[in-house]
Protein backbone atom coordinates (compact mmCIF):
# COMPACT_ATOMS: atom_id res chain seq x y z
CA UNK A 1 0.00 0.00 0.00
CA UNK A 2 1.23 3.45 -0.93
CA UNK A 3 0.49 6.08 1.73
CA UNK A 4 0.49 9.60 0.31
CA UNK A 5 0.22 12.75 2.40
CA UNK A 6 -1.46 15.65 0.60
CA UNK A 7 -1.46 19.17 1.97
CA UNK A 8 -1.36 22.81 0.97
CA UNK A 9 -2.42 26.18 2.24
CA UNK A 10 -6.07 27.10 2.20
CA UNK A 11 -7.23 28.02 -1.33
CA UNK A 12 -4.05 26.67 -2.94
CA UNK A 13 -5.89 24.09 -5.06
CA UNK A 14 -5.63 21.02 -2.85
CA UNK A 15 -9.26 20.05 -3.37
CA UNK A 16 -8.69 19.92 -7.14
CA UNK A 17 -5.74 17.59 -6.61
CA UNK A 18 -7.64 15.34 -4.20
CA UNK A 19 -10.61 15.08 -6.55
CA UNK A 20 -8.41 14.17 -9.50
CA UNK A 21 -6.52 11.54 -7.50
CA UNK A 22 -9.84 9.97 -6.52
CA UNK A 23 -10.90 9.93 -10.19
CA UNK A 24 -7.66 8.15 -11.07
CA UNK A 25 -8.22 5.42 -8.50
CA UNK A 26 -6.74 6.56 -5.22
CA UNK A 27 -8.58 6.09 -1.94
CA UNK A 28 -8.76 9.66 -0.63
CA UNK A 29 -9.26 10.12 3.10
CA UNK A 30 -10.37 13.72 3.61
CA UNK A 31 -9.53 15.01 7.06
CA UNK A 32 -12.00 17.89 6.71
CA UNK A 33 -14.81 15.37 6.16
CA UNK A 34 -13.64 13.36 9.16
CA UNK A 35 -13.43 16.53 11.25
CA UNK A 36 -17.10 17.20 10.51
CA UNK A 37 -17.95 13.64 11.49
CA UNK A 38 -15.98 14.09 14.70
CA UNK A 39 -18.34 16.85 15.84
CA UNK A 40 -21.63 15.59 14.43
CA UNK A 41 -24.71 15.95 16.67
CA UNK A 42 -24.67 13.47 19.50
CA UNK A 43 -20.94 12.85 19.30
CA UNK A 44 -18.49 13.02 22.17
CA UNK A 45 -16.44 15.40 20.05
CA UNK A 46 -19.25 17.94 19.81
CA UNK A 47 -19.91 17.67 23.53
CA UNK A 48 -16.26 18.45 24.23
CA UNK A 49 -16.23 21.41 21.84
CA UNK A 50 -19.34 22.88 23.48
CA UNK A 51 -17.78 22.39 26.90
CA UNK A 52 -14.66 24.24 25.74
CA UNK A 53 -16.29 27.09 23.80
CA UNK A 54 -19.81 27.41 25.15
CA UNK A 55 -23.34 26.94 23.84
CA UNK A 56 -22.90 29.94 21.53
CA UNK A 57 -21.14 27.77 18.95
CA UNK A 58 -24.28 25.69 18.42
CA UNK A 59 -26.88 26.41 15.74
CA UNK A 60 -30.58 26.32 16.73
CA UNK A 61 -30.88 22.76 15.42
CA UNK A 62 -28.06 21.53 17.67
CA UNK A 63 -25.42 21.27 14.97
CA UNK A 64 -22.09 23.05 15.13
CA UNK A 65 -22.29 26.68 14.00
CA UNK A 66 -19.04 26.70 12.04
CA UNK A 67 -18.93 30.43 11.29
CA UNK A 68 -19.41 31.21 14.99
CA UNK A 69 -16.67 28.81 16.01
CA UNK A 70 -14.42 30.01 13.19
CA UNK A 71 -14.76 33.60 14.36
CA UNK A 72 -13.32 32.51 17.71
CA UNK A 73 -10.53 30.16 16.72
CA UNK A 74 -9.13 31.80 13.59
CA UNK A 75 -8.60 35.07 15.44
CA UNK A 76 -6.75 33.48 18.37
CA UNK A 77 -4.01 30.83 18.05
CA UNK A 78 -4.59 29.68 21.63
CA UNK A 79 -8.25 28.97 20.97
CA UNK A 80 -7.38 27.22 17.71
CA UNK A 81 -4.99 24.97 19.61
CA UNK A 82 -7.76 24.13 22.09
CA UNK A 83 -10.06 23.09 19.27
CA UNK A 84 -7.37 21.05 17.52
CA UNK A 85 -6.56 19.19 20.74
CA UNK A 86 -10.16 17.97 20.81
CA UNK A 87 -10.75 17.20 17.15
CA UNK A 88 -7.40 15.94 15.83
CA UNK A 89 -7.16 12.72 17.90
CA UNK A 90 -10.65 11.72 16.75
CA UNK A 91 -9.79 12.46 13.12
CA UNK A 92 -6.61 10.39 13.29
CA UNK A 93 -8.52 7.41 14.67
CA UNK A 94 -11.15 7.63 11.93
CA UNK A 95 -8.44 8.00 9.27
CA UNK A 96 -6.59 4.93 10.54
CA UNK A 97 -9.79 2.89 10.36
CA UNK A 98 -10.41 3.92 6.75
CA UNK A 99 -6.82 3.28 5.72
CA UNK A 100 -6.93 -0.21 7.21
CA UNK A 101 -10.14 -0.96 5.31
CA UNK A 102 -8.61 0.26 2.03
CA UNK A 103 -5.52 -1.87 2.50
CA UNK A 104 -7.58 -4.94 3.27
CA UNK A 105 -9.76 -4.42 0.20
CA UNK A 106 -7.01 -3.98 -2.39
CA UNK A 107 -3.41 -5.09 -2.64
CA UNK A 108 -1.33 -2.17 -3.82
CA UNK A 109 -3.94 0.40 -2.83
CA UNK A 110 -2.92 4.03 -3.06
CA UNK A 111 -4.26 5.82 0.00
CA UNK A 112 -4.11 9.61 -0.02
CA UNK A 113 -4.51 11.42 3.28
CA UNK A 114 -5.83 14.90 2.48
CA UNK A 115 -4.75 16.87 5.57
CA UNK A 116 -4.81 20.68 5.54
CA UNK A 117 -2.79 20.87 8.78
CA UNK A 118 -0.44 18.00 8.01
CA UNK A 119 2.72 20.02 8.68
CA UNK A 120 1.28 21.82 11.69
CA UNK A 121 0.37 18.53 13.37
CA UNK A 122 3.81 17.00 12.91
CA UNK A 123 2.87 14.31 10.39
CA UNK A 124 5.36 15.21 7.66
CA UNK A 125 7.38 12.00 8.14
CA UNK A 126 4.38 9.66 8.31
CA UNK A 127 3.99 8.96 4.58
CA UNK A 128 5.80 7.34 1.67
CA UNK A 129 5.38 10.59 -0.26
CA UNK A 130 4.38 14.08 0.83
CA UNK A 131 2.69 16.19 -1.84
CA UNK A 132 2.29 19.93 -1.32
CA UNK A 133 0.02 22.07 -3.47
CA UNK A 134 1.57 25.52 -3.47
CA UNK A 135 0.29 29.00 -4.21
CA UNK A 136 1.77 32.10 -2.51
CA UNK A 137 -0.09 33.45 0.51
CA UNK A 138 -1.18 36.74 -1.12
CA UNK A 139 -2.76 34.83 -4.00
CA UNK A 140 -4.62 32.59 -1.58
CA UNK A 141 -5.94 35.57 0.38
CA UNK A 142 -7.23 37.05 -2.87
CA UNK A 143 -8.96 33.76 -3.76
CA UNK A 144 -10.65 33.55 -0.38
CA UNK A 145 -12.02 37.05 -0.83
CA UNK A 146 -13.10 36.57 -4.44
CA UNK A 147 -14.36 32.99 -4.32
CA UNK A 148 -15.54 32.43 -0.75
CA UNK A 149 -16.78 35.89 0.17
CA UNK A 150 -14.48 36.43 3.14
CA UNK A 151 -13.34 39.89 4.11
CA UNK A 152 -9.63 40.58 3.58
CA UNK A 153 -9.10 40.43 7.35
CA UNK A 154 -10.91 37.10 7.68
CA UNK A 155 -8.94 35.71 4.76
CA UNK A 156 -5.63 36.77 6.26
CA UNK A 157 -6.58 35.16 9.58
CA UNK A 158 -7.36 31.87 7.83
CA UNK A 159 -4.05 31.91 5.98
CA UNK A 160 -2.01 32.98 8.99
CA UNK A 161 -3.57 30.23 11.14
CA UNK A 162 -1.71 27.66 9.02
CA UNK A 163 1.98 26.94 8.52
CA UNK A 164 3.76 29.41 6.28
CA UNK A 165 4.69 28.51 2.73
CA UNK A 166 8.34 27.91 3.56
CA UNK A 167 7.50 25.33 6.24
CA UNK A 168 5.38 23.27 3.84
CA UNK A 169 7.84 23.48 0.97
CA UNK A 170 10.71 22.42 3.23
CA UNK A 171 9.18 18.99 3.85
CA UNK A 172 7.63 18.34 0.41
CA UNK A 173 8.67 15.39 -1.72
CA UNK A 174 6.57 16.74 -4.58
CA UNK A 175 5.35 20.30 -5.14
CA UNK A 176 2.39 20.96 -7.42
CA UNK A 177 1.91 24.50 -8.72
CA UNK A 178 -1.55 25.75 -7.78
CA UNK A 179 -1.22 29.19 -9.30
CA UNK A 180 -2.48 28.28 -12.78
CA UNK A 181 -5.74 26.97 -14.14
CA UNK A 182 -7.63 23.93 -12.89
CA UNK A 183 -6.76 22.05 -16.09
CA UNK A 184 -3.06 22.82 -15.63
CA UNK A 185 -3.18 21.52 -12.06
CA UNK A 186 -5.02 18.37 -13.10
CA UNK A 187 -2.36 17.71 -15.73
CA UNK A 188 0.30 17.85 -13.04
CA UNK A 189 -1.68 15.32 -11.01
CA UNK A 190 -1.93 12.99 -14.00
CA UNK A 191 1.85 13.02 -14.39
CA UNK A 192 2.32 12.39 -10.68
CA UNK A 193 -0.17 9.52 -10.77
CA UNK A 194 1.93 7.64 -13.29
CA UNK A 195 4.83 7.73 -10.84
CA UNK A 196 2.70 6.74 -7.85
CA UNK A 197 1.03 3.88 -9.71
CA UNK A 198 4.37 2.52 -10.95
CA UNK A 199 5.73 2.51 -7.39
CA UNK A 200 2.60 0.80 -6.07
CA UNK A 201 2.76 -1.88 -8.77
CA UNK A 202 6.44 -2.48 -8.03
CA UNK A 203 5.60 -2.91 -4.36
CA UNK A 204 2.97 -5.55 -5.17
CA UNK A 205 5.37 -7.39 -7.51
CA UNK A 206 8.03 -7.46 -4.79
CA UNK A 207 5.59 -9.09 -2.37
CA UNK A 208 4.54 -11.86 -4.76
Amino acid sequence: MQRIGLTGGIAAGKSVVAARLAELGAVVIDSDVLARQAVRPGSVGLDEVVEAFGEGILAPDGTLDRPALGAIVFADPVELSRLNAIVHPIVRRLAAEREAAAGAAQAGAVVVHDIPLLVETGQADAFHMLVVVHAPAPARVARLVAERGLSPEEARHRVEAQADDAARLAVADVVLDGTGTVDELRAQVDALWERIRAEADAEVDAEV
